[in-house]
């Protein structure tokens, strides 16, 4: 499918300081259900083919949010990676915003939800992007990466499941499902956090690429005990995965990688786990 080229040079300017001139495109990557997700793409220069980053994002607690939703940009996230030579890919999943399609991603009733498949679903849709890309006559066969937010971040681990070919590692950023939902005494908290931890150990059984999870002390949809269940029944069932527990973020943690100046918070953590990777 043909390439709409928005802009030749796109200058990144991330709190305050300027990383990274990028070529800006949006694609529309063919999905399941005949669907063409529509996928921001940012290049950074030269002529030479780059690994690729998908950044992926999550879904709002209010479903009916989703037909609103624009294609993602996560600026910060964005203009990291261009500057350190990736191409950035930011795909809109099917069922949110201008994609369209069926949301397949639906995980059934908070009283007994269905994480595992609803990962894999959004997994499908992170995998049809990379394998598209990585066609592409600019980006590199090897060396990718995959990066989600909430429910981006755990289609991501979803993915590791699969361990796809090309990909060097995964970053989940605050990854979960079922977060913010009314409970049972009007209160707003998460559906059946035990079917996570069981989710998250099913993906552990068969994931061997390697993972960073990231989570804050101050997210409001999964609360630090949580992730770190998440993360050992992972880790325990075969995962290879490095949890970094970090300090408060704003008024809410949970939305460290898509706030601009997030970056000062992550870029640590990030660099040292892209550094061990082959």
């Amino acid at each position: 499918m043909r390439l709409r080229i928005f802009a030749t040079l796109l200058t990144l300017v991330v709190a305050g300081e300027t990383w990274a001139q990028a070529r800006e495109q949006v694609v529309r990557i063919p999905a399941g259900g005949g669907v063409a997700m529509i996928a921001n793409v940012m290049r950074p220069p030269g002529e030479d083919k780059k690994p690729v980053v998908i950044i992926n994002h999550g879904s709002p607690a209010d479903g009916s949010q989703r037909a609103k939703m624009t294609p993602p940009r996560y600026n910060g996230l964005s203009s990291w990676f261009v500057s350190r030579g990736y191409v950035v890919v930011l795909p809109l999943r099917r069922g949110y915003g201008e994609t369209g399609g069926t949301w397949a991603e639906a995980y059934g009733s908070c009283q007994n939800p269905d994480y595992y498949n609803a990962g894999l679903q959004g997994a499908a849709d992170i995998k049809a992007a990379l394998d598209y890309m990585r066609g592409q006559p600019y980006v590199a066969p090897d060396r990718s990466l995959v990066v989600g937010q909430s429910a981006g971040g755990w289609a991501t681990l979803a993915l590791s499941s699969q361990n796809p070919a090309g990909v060097s590692g995964m970053i989940d950023f605050a990854g979960g499902r079922g977060g913010h939902q009314k409970m049972s005494d009007g209160s707003l908290g998460n559906c059946t956090p035990n079917a996570l931890v069981s989710a998250a150990g099913k993906y552990g059984s068969t994931a061997r690429v390697p993972t960073l999870w990231i989570y804050t002390a101050n997210d409001s949809f999964f609360e630090p005990s949580l992730a770190r269940r998440m993360f050992d029944a992972y880790n325990t069932a075969g995962g290879k995965g490095t949890y970094r527990p970090l300090g408060a973020f704003s008024s809410d943690g949970h939305n460290l990688a898509s706030s601009d100046s997030g970056a000062a918070v992550w870029q640590g953590p990030v660099s040292e786990f892209l550094a061990t990777l082959r």
